[in-house]
């Protein structure tokens, strides 16, 4: 799902955030359709949480996505939003 160039001058948390919004955009993810949590995604990437975190963050304050809290863990969806230009 989630693929990182480790060789790229980009960041890793900018990486993540292209790649949710492509993914936005081709129909890939629906809305209100559950993003891996942080401790998964980044065990899977085997990247720090936080950085995780950081590109979740970006993207919730970009309008992207939303988080809800509950049980002691962040589920991050899918907003249904109008692509920006």
């Amino acid at each position: 799902m989630f693929e990182l160039d480790v060789r790229s001058r980009k960041a890793i948390y900018e990486q993540l955030v292209d790649k949710v919004k492509e993914m936005i955009v081709y129909g890939i993810l629906k809305p209100d359709e559950q993003l891996p949590s942080v401790r998964a995604l980044s065990t899977q990437l085997t990247v720090n949480p936080n950085t995780i975190q950081k590109a979740y963050r970006e993207l919730e304050r970009e309008g992207y996505i939303y988080s809800l809290k509950g049980k002691g863990a962040s589920y991050h969806r899918l907003w249904n939003i109008r692509m920006k230009p």
